[in-house]
């Protein structure tokens, strides 16, 4: 990788730590309108992806761990864990191109789904509830990095703090990544070139959670929310001309 594409993905990866510790998600969302662009294949995208995410959901744990519900957490935690890892099986039986293109359509999907209905659809978290996010979250995450907007949804209905929320939320993400990560480097998707990509890019990764720290209390999230719903949109559109 050359020096400019190693700026790029510096650059990418602060922005994607700075939105998932202010909104509690997104890394993955953000980072990826831009990383198979960057990167050799789509399967290292995603596994740079998850790789990355995981460091700034550590370091959110690890301040805020008690807050963690862990009867309202596992059900839906080991549902995404089977069913990412079934969707991950699927990635080397796919092409880069159709890859790209789905991820096209589900990066339009989940823009308008934010702008139009987040705050109009309320859910009850129930067990099956749980189950069918839990599903749904992990073909999202197994296939295109994507597993939060299922899992926000159920997290925000059944927190009862916006602490418990974001520890929930960043422990499922750790977990669910750090599963996933191994997956993907048992099947030989962790090259040289993502471990190059993860070590550049995890000073950015440390600087954007640090700073989102700071302005977690400043900064009105439906604003940065609705930047990175209108950024989600426009990318789908790209990766759907490519």
């Amino acid at each position: 990788m050359d020096l400019l594409t190693i700026i790029l993905l510096c650059l990418m990866a602060l922005g994607a730590a700075l939105v998932q510790r202010i909104s509690g998600f997104g890394f993955g969302i953000f980072i990826m309108t831009a990383l198979p662009l960057l990167m050799p294949s789509y399967g290292e995208a995603l596994t740079l992806s998850g790789a990355l995410a995981l460091v700034t959901s550590a370091i959110i744990v690890w301040h805020m761990h008690r807050y963690i519900a862990w009867g309202k957490l596992l059900p839906i935690l080991i549902t995404f864990l089977i069913v990412s890892w079934i969707a991950g099986e699927c990635l080397t039986l796919a092409g880069d191109k159709l890859l790209k293109h789905i991820l096209g359509v589900m990066l339009i999907l989940a823009s308008i789904w934010f702008f139009c209905l987040s705050e109009r659809i309320h859910i009850n978290p129930t067990m099956p509830m749980q189950i069918g996010l839990g599903t749904l979250s992990g073909v999202m995450g197994g296939l295109f990095g994507m597993q939060g907007p299922p899992a926000v949804l159920y997290f925000l209905a059944s927190a009862s703090r916006k602490e418990e929320y974001m520890a929930m939320a960043q422990c499922y993400f750790l977990v669910g990544n750090l599963c996933m990560t191994g997956h993907r480097a048992w099947l030989g998707l962790f090259t040289h070139n993502v471990a190059l990509a993860w070590a550049c890019c995890l000073p950015t990764v440390l600087l954007g959670t640090w700073i989102g720290s700071l302005v977690y209390q400043r900064l009105p999230i439906r604003i940065i929310r609705k930047i990175v719903y209108a950024y989600m949109g426009i990318s789908g559109v790209i990766a759907l001309l490519q």
